[in-house]
C-alpha cells in the first residue's frame, strides 16, 4: 500500500512537473513569422507591433484569364494578391499566377496565354532578388511551357492581418520546440549584450545582425537587430541577368505583342544592409522596371516603420502597398 501512495505521488509530481514546463514553454513554440519559425526565436521578442493599414477582400479577388487586365506571373510576394489591391482599386482586372505553376517564362508563354484567352497587353513578371537569376536562366532554356498545379490560385486570399500580438498565448506547439525557442532567446540576450555585437548564425537558415537605427526602422522588442535569410545573396547580381531579362522580354513582346514589366523585389539583407547595388538602376534603365530598392530605402530613411516585418522576409501590408505603387507607376509609364 505504501509503495503503492508513493508511485501515485512520484507520478503526480511529474504530471504536475511536465505540465509547469509545458505551460511555460509552449506558448514560445508558436510562430507568425517564417523567420522566426525557422530560428526558432520568440515572437514576444521578433513579432511586429505597429499596426498595419486595412485592405477591403473586395479588391483582392482574382479575374479570369479571359477577364484580366494585367497578367501577374510572380512568387509569394504576389500570390497573397496584396499590391495588385493598388490596381484593382484604379479598375484594373488582375489575375496572378504563381511562378512555380508555370516552371519557367517558357518560349510559348505568349501564344499560350492568348490560347487560352487572355486578350490584355500588361504581363508583370514578379520575383524576389534571391531567386532571379536561376529562374531567368531557367527561362532562357526553357521552350514548351508545362503548367503543374504546385499553388492554389483561384481560391479567396485571407486579408493581410492588421494587428499582431506577439505575447498571445498558443499551446498548440511541441514542448522540445519551445525549450529550444527559450534556448536561443537567452543566447541572443547573451551575445547581443556585446558591444561589438555584428550578428549571430541561429540556424542554418537564419542570421540575426545588428542593424543601425534599427529601433527607428523595427518594431519588434528586440528592434536593435533583426533576422535574415543566410541564403541572401550579398553580391550584386550580374548585368547578364539584365541581358537576360531583354531577351525574354523582347521574346514574348514579338510573339504576341504583350508589354512586360520586370517587378524584382530586393532581399531583406539587400534593403537594410547592402543597399548600394546597382542591379535595380541598369533594370530601370534598359527594361523601365520600377527601382524597388530605391523605393523601398526612400521609405525606410524617412523612417517608416515595419517596411519588412521583423519575423519575416516579406513585406508588411504598408510595404505591399509601396510595392502596388511602384507597379503602378510602371504601367502607367507605357506607350
Amino acid at each position: 500500500m505504501r509503495r503503492a501512495r508513493l508511485f501515485s505521488l512520484v507520478v503526480f509530481a511529474a504530471l504536475l512537473s511536465y505540465g509547469a514546463v509545458g505551460y511555460h514553454f509552449l506558448p514560445l513554440a508558436a510562430f507568425e513569422g517564417d523567420l522566426t519559425r525557422m530560428s526558432m526565436l520568440p515572437e514576444s521578442q521578433f513579432g511586429w507591433t505597429q499596426a498595419q493599414p486595412a485592405i477591403e477582400p473586395k479588391w483582392m479577388e482574382q479575374a479570369s484569364l479571359a477577364d484580366a487586365d494585367v497578367m501577374v506571373i510572380g512568387d509569394s510576394f504576389s500570390t497573397g494578391r496584396v499590391w495588385q489591391t493598388v490596381l484593382t482599386r484604379e479598375g484594373l482586372r488582375v489575375r496572378t499566377e504563381h511562378w512555380d505553376n508555370l516552371r519557367a517564362i517558357c518560349a510559348d508563354l505568349g501564344a499560350r496565354l492568348r490560347a487560352q484567352g487572355f486578350r490584355g497587353r500588361q504581363v508583370v513578371l514578379q520575383i524576389v532578388e534571391r531567386n532571379l537569376e536561376r529562374a531567368v536562366r531557367e527561362s532562357m532554356q526553357c521552350v514548351q511551357t508545362r503548367y503543374r498545379h504546385k499553388h492554389s490560385v483561384d481560391g479567396p486570399q485571407p486579408v493581410p492581418t492588421q494587428q499582431f500580438e506577439p505575447d498571445r498565448v498558443d499551446r498548440s506547439g511541441r514542448m522540445s520546440v519551445g525549450l529550444r525557442t527559450q534556448f536561443n532567446a537567452l543566447m541572443h540576450e547573451r551575445l547581443s549584450a556585446a558591444t561589438d555585437f555584428r550578428d549571430w548564425q541561429v540556424t542554418a537558415e537564419v542570421r540575426v545582425a545588428r542593424v543601425p537605427r534599427g529601433c527607428d526602422w523595427f518594431s519588434h522588442r528586440r528592434c536593435q537587430d533583426a533576422l535574415f535569410l543566410i541564403e541572401d545573396r550579398l553580391e550584386d547580381l550580374p548585368e547578364s541577368v539584365v541581358d537576360d531579362m531583354a531577351a525574354l522580354t523582347q521574346r514574348l513582346s514579338a510573339q504576341s505583342g504583350l508589354w512586360v514589366t520586370w517587378v524584382v523585389v530586393p532581399n531583406k539583407t539587400t534593403a537594410y544592409l547592402q543597399p548600394d547595388k546597382r542591379f535595380w538602376d541598369q533594370a530601370e534603365a534598359r527594361l523601365g522596371a520600377p527601382n524597388l530598392l530605391r523605393v523601398v530605402r526612400r521609405a525606410i530613411q524617412e523612417p517608416t516603420m515595419d517596411i519588412y516585418l521583423g519575423n519575416n522576409t516579406h513585406f508588411s501590408t504598408a510595404g505591399y502597398l509601396l510595392m502596388g505603387q511602384a507597379v503602378q507607376g510602371a504601367l502607367r509609364r507605357r506607350p
